[in-house]
Parts: C-alpha cells; sequence; structure tokens
C-alpha cells in the first residue's frame, strides 16, 4: 500500500502547490523553482508537489506561498497566482467541473463543496447567493495560524470564475480577513450577468481547452498502464492516475490476485485501518457507504476488482468526476488483461523453457541418482510447485524409496529422504500399482501414515504421477504445495506437466539402467558377476594410492586344482557351476572391504587392503583354503576340488598394481609347482 509519511498530513491537494509552481516557472523559470523549495524547506520534490493526486500539510503550502512572494518579489503574487489558475495548468477536471454546474451563480453555491477537494483546513459558507453577487464566510479550522497569502490566493481563484463562463472577472471585496483579528474572512462578490442568448467563443475556449487536455491525459493513462511491467506497478499506476483526475482526499484499488492469493491492494491518502475495512467490502461487491465512489475494474474478460475515490463524510462527488474514475477504471481493465496475458505468456515460456533445460540436461546424465536430482529441481520451475520429489520402486521389498528432493526445508528434507513407503501400508501407492493412474493428496483423505508423513513435510495438497516404462513401474514424481500457498487445479495444466516430466524421467532412467547394465557388463565377469581383470586392477590401483606410510596392500591370487578334469568328467556346465559356486565361497571367506574378481578361466584374486602387517594375509590365505575343505555338488555328485594360492605384499603408498598382481601370479605357480614336487615325491 502506498501510504503518506505520518509526520505530513494531508491538508493540501496538488492542484494548489501545482499551480504555485508553475507560476513561479512561468515567471522565473526553473531554477527560480529550485530556490523556492530551498527556502521554504518542504520535504517534497517539484514533481511531487505538482502531482494532483499528492496531498501535502497545510504548513507546506504556507511556506511554499511566503518563498513565492518573496522571491518573485510581488506582495500580489499569491493573488496573481490565483487569478492566473485557468491559464497556469489546474487540473482539466476542475474546469469541466465548473462548467458542468451551468453558471457562475450555480458554482459560487457549490464553492464549499469544492473547497473541500483542495483543502481539509478550513470552511466555507455561502451566506448569500444572488444572480450577480455572493456573500462568502471563510474559517479557517482551530489549531491553524491564518496567513493573509491564503486569502489573496483564494480572491484570485474566485475572481476568476466567471471568466469560465466567458464572462469578465468578478470583483471581490474583502472587509473583514482572519488576520486582523477578525472571527472569520468575508468575500463579496459581485460578477456581471451572462447574456441568455450570447454567442461569444471566448466562453466555451476554457471547457474545449480542458476537454482536449482531459482526452490527453486518459490517453498518456492508457500507454502508461500498458507500459506498467507487472500488474503490481500497473495497479499503483491505476491509483495515481485516478487521484490526478478525481479531486478527492483518498483512492483506494483492490484486485482480485490473479495467481488466487490474497487481495492486490494499492491505495493514496487513507489510513491502513481504512483501507483494510474497504478492501472486503469492495472486492464483495457491498456497498462501501454515502462518502465513497466506487467503480468495477471490469473488462469482457473477467472482473478484476473495483476502483474507489473516498470523500470527508458529507462529501461526494460532484459533476462527472463519477464517470471519469470509471474511465480510469475501464483503462485499468484493459491494461491488466494484457498485462496478466503477457505474464501468463511469460510463464508458460518459462516453464517450456525450464522443460527443455531439463530434457537437454537428462540427455547428458548417465546415472539414475542424477536423474532424480535434475527431475525433482526442475519440478518447481516447471509445475509451479512447492516442493518437487522423485522416488524410486524397489520391486524386491515392495516399497517407494526416495531418491530426490527439492523445495523442501533442512528437516522436512530429511524427514522425507529418510521414509520408505511400504505398498502394504500405502493403499495409495497400492492403487497406483494397480491402475497406473495420478494420486491426488492431502493430508486430510490420505492413509493415515501418508496423512503424517504430508503434515511432517509441510504440505498441504499434492499430486503423485508414475514413472512408467511401457507398463512397468519405475517410481513416483510428486508435486507439493504448502499449506499458506493457493493451490491451482491440479487436474488441469499441472498435472499435464507433471506428466511430461515424468515422461522425461522415465525415458532418462531407462538409459541410466542401461548404461549402468552396460558399465557393469564391461567391468564384471557375466558368469559370476565378481569384477573382470580391468575392474580388478583399477580397484587395486585405488588401494595402493590410499595406503598410507606403515600399511601394507596384499594381493592373493588363486588358480583352481583339477578344474580341466572337471571339465573333462562331467562337462562344462558343471565347470560353470564350479566357478560359481567358488565365488560364492570366496566373496564368504574375505573381509567386507576386499575385492574378490576372477580374472580368467579359473584364476580369481583377492584385494587385501589397509593391513597392519604382511603376515596378516596369512589368516585370510588360510580361509581361502577353507572354502575347498568341503567338496562342491556339481551334476548330483560330490567333486573335490583344490586351489592354488600366491601371495604379493606391497608396503607404503604409490605401488603399481600390474606389478603387485603379476608377483602374486608368480608366488601362485611357485605354489603350485611346490605341490607338483611334493605330490611325484611321494609317488616314486
Amino acid at each position: 500500500m502506498n501510504t503518506v509519511p505520518p509526520e505530513e498530513a494531508r491538508e493540501t491537494s496538488g492542484a494548489t502547490t501545482g499551480l504555485v509552481l508553475a507560476f513561479v516557472r512561468a515567471e522565473a523559470g526553473e531554477a527560480a523553482v529550485a530556490e523556492v523549495l530551498r527556502r521554504s524547506g518542504v520535504p517534497f520534490s517539484a514533481g511531487e508537489l505538482s502531482s494532483a493526486a499528492h496531498w501535502s500539510s497545510y504548513d507546506t503550502r504556507i511556506r511554499l506561498f511566503a518563498a513565492a512572494t518573496e522571491l518573485l518579489g510581488d506582495p500580489r503574487a499569491m493573488f496573481r497566482i490565483g487569478c492566473g489558475a485557468v491559464t497556469h495548468g489546474v487540473n482539466p477536471a476542475v474546469i469541466l467541473l465548473i462548467r458542468a454546474m451551468g453558471s457562475p451563480r450555480q458554482v459560487y453555491r457549490q464553492l464549499p463543496r469544492a473547497v473541500a477537494k483542495f483543502s481539509t483546513t478550513s470552511t466555507m459558507e455561502v451566506l448569500e447567493a444572488g444572480a450577480t453577487t455572493a456573500t462568502i464566510r471563510f474559517t479557517l479550522h482551530p489549531g491553524y495560524v491564518h496567513s493573509r497569502l491564503d486569502c489573496d490566493y483564494a480572491r484570485g481563484l474566485i475572481t476568476m470564475i466567471p471568466t469560465i463562463f466567458g464572462c469578465a472577472p468578478a470583483e471581490v471585496r474583502h472587509d473583514a480577513c482572519e488576520s486582523d483579528g477578525h472571527p472569520a474572512c468575508l468575500y463579496h462578490v459581485t460578477w456581471e450577468r451572462r447574456r441568455r442568448f450570447r454567442r461569444d467563443h471566448r466562453s466555451v475556449v476554457p471547457e474545449l481547452d480542458a476537454l482536449r487536455e482531459q482526452l490527453r491525459v486518459l490517453q498518456s493513462a492508457a500507454t502508461d498502464l500498458v507500459s506498467s511491467g507487472d500488474v503490481d506497478s500497473a495497479l499503483e499506476r491505476i491509483v495515481a492516475r485516478a487521484a490526478e483526475a478525481v479531486l478527492a482526499p483518498g483512492h483506494v484499488l483492490a484486485a482480485h490476485d490473479p495467481a488466487g492469493g490474497p487481495p492486490l491492494v494499492h491505495s493514496a491518502g487513507l489510513p491502513e485501518a481504512v483501507v483494510a475495512g474497504l478492501v472486503d467490502v469492495l472486492l464483495s461487491g457491498g456497498d462501501p457507504g454515502p462518502n465513497v465512489v466506487a467503480v468495477d475494474v471490469v473488462s469482457a474478460r473477467r472482473t478484476h476488482g473495483r476502483l474507489a475515490s473516498v470523500y470527508r463524510p458529507g462529501d461526494g462527488p460532484l459533476g462527472h468526476e463519477r464517470q471519469m474514475l470509471a474511465a480510469y477504471a475501464g483503462h485499468a481493465a484493459g491494461a491488466l488483461d494484457l498485462l496478466l496475458a503477457l505474464g501468463s505468456a511469460r510463464q508458460e515460456a518459462s516453464r517450456a523453457g525450464a522443460l527443455l533445460t531439463l530434457a537437454h540436461e537428462l540427455a547428458q546424465t548417465e546415472d539414475a541418482a542424477a536423474v532424480c536430482r535434475g527431475v525433482a529441481g526442475a519440478l518447481p520451475r516447471i509445475v509451479g510447485c512447492d516442493s518437487g520429489a522423485m522416488l524410486l520402486w524397489e520391486p524386491g521389498s515392495g516399497s517407494l524409496v526416495p531418491a530426490a528432493a527439492a523445495g523442501s526445508p533442512g528437516t522436512r528434507h530429511d524427514t522425507l529422504m529418510a521414509t520408505t513407503l511400504q505398498a502394504e501400508d500405502t493403499p495409495e501407492l497400492v492403487g497406483m500399482l494397480t491402475d497406473r493412474e495420478p494420486r491426488f493428496l492431502d493430508p486430510a483423505t490420505a492413509s493415515p501414515g501418508l496423512g503424517q508423513l504430508l503434515t511432517a513435510l509441510g504440505v498441504a495438497r499434492a499430486v503423485a504421477v508414475p514413472v512408467l516404462s511401457g507398463r512397468t513401474f519405475l517410481g513416483v514424481a510428486t508435486a507439493g504445495w504448502a499449506a499458506d500457498r493457493v493451490t491451482p487445479r491440479l487436474d488441469g495444466d499441472v498435472l499435464a506437466r507433471l506428466r511430461g516430466v515424468g515422461d522425461q524421467a522415465s525415458t532418462a532412467l531407462q538409459k541410466a539402467r542401461l548404461l549402468e547394465t552396460v558399465r557393469h557388463q564391461a567391468t564384471h565377469d557375466a558368469l559370476t558377476g565378481l569384477p573382470n581383470r580391468v575392474l580388478f586392477l583399477d580397484r587395486l590401483g585405488s588401494a595402493l594410492a590410499a595406503a598410507g606410510p606403515g600399511q601394507h596392500v596384499a594381493v592373493l591370487f588363486c588358480d583352481l586344482d583339477r578344474f580341466k578334469a572337471v571339465n573333462d568328467s562331467y562337462g562344462h556346465a558343471a565347470g560353470d557351476e564350479l566357478l560359481r559356486q567358488v565365488s560364492a565361497r570366496l566373496r564368504a571367506a574375505v573381509r567386507p572391504g576386499d575385492t574378490v574378481g576372477r580374472l580368467s578361466g579359473d584364476e580369481f584374486a583377492v584385494i587385501l587392503p589397509g593391513l597392519a602387517h604382511p603376515e596378516d594375509a596369512d589368516r585370510v590365505v588360510a580361509r581361502v583354503h577353507g572354502c575347498f575343505d568341503e567338496t562342491f555338488r556339481l551334476d548330483g555328485a560330490q567333486v573335490a576340488v583344490g586351489t592354488s594360492v600366491g601371495v604379493a605384499v606391497h608396503s607404503g603408498e604409490w605401488g603399481r598394481a600390474d606389478a603387485l598382481l603379476r608377483d602374486a601370479d608368480a608366488a601362485m605357480y611357485r605354489v603350485k609347482h611346490a605341490g607338483r614336487t611334493r605330490a611325484e615325491d611321494a609317488e616314486g
């Protein structure tokens, strides 16, 4: 809301202060205006004081009057300013308002109401108004110090009223002034009678000029509103323009938020408490009271809200002010239509750009975790939600496991990532697995466990879309809205955008899993699933690089005994089964941080990192030998198979993986050869 600083009361219209500055500018130039502002010490710029929408205090008005009179060196300056008001930029609304009254007599009768539009510090009364004469009493309210300059200005304005109707200026006799100790100022006004059928083009010149100026202002307002960069700026300009056209102490514009949030409110000249009380009445279409003129801000497309001018109690609009307010409301509605359409177009363009960016990012993503992070991070931008998440389906455990989340602050993010949704406990998940359709969720209607989770996450409403590959269920993409946000319709564009993101996620996840399979196949043995020679050497190099001073890395090289005999006796299928059983026994025998790999044929190897002493490898060697104590069941028969194990140990860091593996291989052959020699000696 626009509010005036509390130290500057709203007592004088900018129509008055603007006339003073315009006169000084015409008489002495722009530098003189700056000097008047300096001398007066007022807290406003020339632009602010020249705006009809701006109001300032009585003290500011008198200080400007005094500074202008002093600078111009003319004691009659304020009278001249009042007299020259028509030719020095008075608001065209004032000219049209006066013309609409029909005659000088009617104007003088209505003068008290008109004066109230320019000042709130005095009371004017018409004691007598005849065909060509009037007596007016002007009383300053208690608490204000009267200034004769104010009287001079008022006399000038009163003098010029008949000229608007093509008559000569009035004669104004000012016999009693408050500055001389009188209780009130009295003005005796005399003017010439206007001939009924007089045809004088001079009588319509002021009205024509005012109409032209008002048309220009309206056209300028339309351009100004359309050029507003956003809805909020447009609303602010609407209030400012209306305040220039309709001379009321206060204005308020209340509009519905296009996003469904709280009303958009802008005001001028009104305390916040008064504005707050008006907003509900205006937006509900109610009657705001006798001192408020309200018009609809409505276009052919939609009703945006209402624009209102607020008068002091007992006052109201004069002449065509309601029509002028309606004209500005019409401009406002058209401008808001355009701005909302542009905003919607920009939003859709932004979302389309975000969707394209996501597609580009996913095309370059090669693992499922990165896919999920990218999708979750893009959901708020593409869908317009507060938070987004990706959960992956694990068929083995029958559960949904969070893979990534975005938009949830600290502890809520941690809560979500630590939660696993079991199908048996989540009816919504079972339904989605059955029909593959989206689910619309809120804490009040969700199943107990899911409702508690939504509440813990601060989510008032959510939509979950299955991520599918054909009919295969891969996971779920979710979008959530916080409790303090107005949620859009979830079954329209929101659902369509979320489904689009889900389709991209499905494609990216399939590609990531395919690449993961290819990478696994490239680095693992297809028969046993153990790391192959390439991956084994890579891990061995990493273990050597990570070994610090005093640490040891050992490699065990294992070669099966009698493997060829098994193939020859039982067939290659039995040989393959033997290799699978051996790999399982070796993995069970080593430590959790060790690596078992199949290098080729019947050759296996083990990496033992982080050994405190070289001889620590012997204990693992013993467990490896123990793997072969029991026979293997192959093709219904119990088959005994042994192994020869060679050991190589490296101390320190930055050893060569291939050299250490060759040393272990050589040690294995020495062990195997020694075993054969012992067997031959025993036979001999």
